[in-house]
């Protein structure tokens, strides 16, 4: 990407303007639901995108959701209308908080095949593989190194890097397993994607929100990978992807797949993109979403997610067999 420092500056900004409380409401149920609603309708930047790829009309859902509110709902009857009505945007980013419970939806993965069970990886890993921070490691029997990056929440610094391409720089080829890695820190995502480049390569493209409008965004922002000054690896590598891909870890297939020596395998990515906006109902409840989209190098949107270069679903009797069919799949691509 362009600069990590360009992230952060970004996020800050708009955690700044992104955490307001919306005092021109009231205290009741229509006033907390016309507030998220426009909140929403304001400042979340996919409406139109949405509306073209899976019908969203959100001035309908106002007034759906409008018809079920009542002077004597209870809090909690409130909460589950709110859910609700900001379930119909299908994102995963978008979340309701409050003391009792948080509002969301998981259908990115919840719909889907899991394509990972967690058995057949530590299989895989055995009892022997090293550990680098929050990234676990082995050479498998076939000279192929495997690396599981779980989360993009863990850190893990560029001597974890460096230390790892290390001991794997006698295989053949390198598996780099990031299914149900659900994000975290882009700066890790970019630092671990840095080690498969030795030159700057645009990945895709940023905007954000400059307006109350559906459509107010500002010009597209270049992305650029910038290649380690560390240990970087130079064979070929392939990425195991899942539904459960998601946010940062979306961004990280996304940027792999313009790495010359990558293959991306396995399923569709969940998907989710855009750095957050947060801001406050009447109530004291916050809501917390994207307003800033994401595109890939050919200017697609990747909030859907993003197509695998060889899809491989695991398969049951694989299952029954102790088997990794992606795992088996990447190897013998490797091979």
């Amino acid at each position: 990407m362009k600069h990590t420092l360009f992230h952060i500056l970004l996020a800050s900004v708009l955690l700044f303007m992104g955490c307001t409380r919306e005092e021109q409401y009231d205290d009741t149920p229509e006033g907390n639901l016309e507030a998220l609603w426009t909140i929403i309708d304001e400042h979340y930047c996919f409406l139109d995108y949405k509306r073209d790829a899976i019908g969203l009309d959100w001035n309908e859902v106002h007034s759906r959701y409008r018809a079920r509110l009542s002077d004597a709902m209870t809090s909690a009857q409130l909460f589950e209308v709110l859910a609700e009505m900001l379930g119909e945007l299908r994102d995963g980013h978008v979340n309701l908080y409050a003391s009792h419970d948080l509002g969301r939806n998981w259908s990115w993965y919840e719909d889907y095949a899991p394509n990972f069970y967690q058995d057949l990886q530590d299989a895989y890993l055995g009892t022997d593989y090293k550990i680098a921070s929050s990234i676990r490691y082995r050479i498998l029997d076939d000279n192929i190194g495997y690396v599981v990056c779980g989360s993009f929440s863990s850190s893990f610094g560029d001597g974890n890097l460096d230390e790892v391409f290390y001991a794997l720089r006698t295989c053949n080829g390198l598996i780099l397993d990031v299914r149900n890695n659900s994000g975290g820190d882009l700066t890790l995502a970019e630092r671990l994607a840095s080690r498969f480049t030795n030159e700057r390569r645009l990945v895709g493209y940023m905007q954000h929100k400059t307006g109350k409008g559906h459509r107010d965004f500002s010009s597209l922002e270049a992305q650029y990978l910038e290649p380690s000054e560390g240990v970087r690896w130079q064979k070929a590598a392939v990425v195991l992807t899942n539904r459960r891909c998601y946010s940062a870890t979306n961004t990280f297939v996304r940027d792999m797949q313009c790495c010359p020596l990558v293959t991306v395998l396995g399923d569709q990515t969940g998907g989710g993109s855009g750095l957050p906006f947060s801001s406050e109902l009447p109530n004291g409840w916050s809501v917390r979403f994207s307003a800033c989209p994401m595109f890939d190098v050919e200017k697609n949107q990747i909030e859907f997610g993003i197509q695998p270069d060889v899809v491989v679903s695991l398969t049951d009797e694989d299952r029954a067999r102790g088997t990794d069919t992606l795992i088996e799949a990447a190897r013998a691509l490797l091979q």
